[in-house]
């Protein structure tokens, strides 16, 4: 059931995301547009366009967050690959997993370490604290 919905929702934001998805919409809502005197611009007519647009955004919603969650996941491990393979830290592989409060810290770590950079004779490592989820720098 997951590969099915997982490919399902794949297509299906590919082909929302297509400018024939966009084009068919602008249709949907000409052709509705011009109905409006046809139904004499009842309450029935103004409930087909609200109750359609209604439900497939609330449908959207779902597959347009699953195909988010699988590229961020992606992404992270594709990131984590490289922190690995290189010369940084690699307790940076699992920064995902901290708090709002430790990546803030680390964000002010690397704020400290882009101005020390800037100084004559300053490293990016001089005195650094790192008082975050991460080991101390190796």
């Amino acid at each position: 059931m997951k590969t099915f919905f997982n490919g399902f929702a794949q297509k299906t934001a590919a082909l929302m995301g297509a400018p024939g998805a966009f084009i068919g919409g602008v249709l949907v809502t000409l052709i509705w547009i011009a109905t409006g005197p046809l139904f004499h611009y009842s309450d029935t007519w103004q409930l087909v366009i609200n109750t359609g647009t209604s439900v497939i955004t609330f449908l959207m919603v779902f597959l347009i967050q699953s195909t988010q969650n699988r590229d961020s996941k992606a992404m992270h491990l594709k990131l984590d690959e490289l922190i690995r393979s290189s010369q940084a830290r690699n307790a940076l592989v699992n920064l995902e997993r901290c708090s709002d409060e430790e990546l803030t810290q680390l964000e002010e770590e690397f704020k400290r370490l882009k101005e020390r950079s800037k100084t004559p004779g300053g490293t990016p490592e001089s005195n650094v604290k790192s008082d975050t989820c991460l080991p101390p720098h190796e």
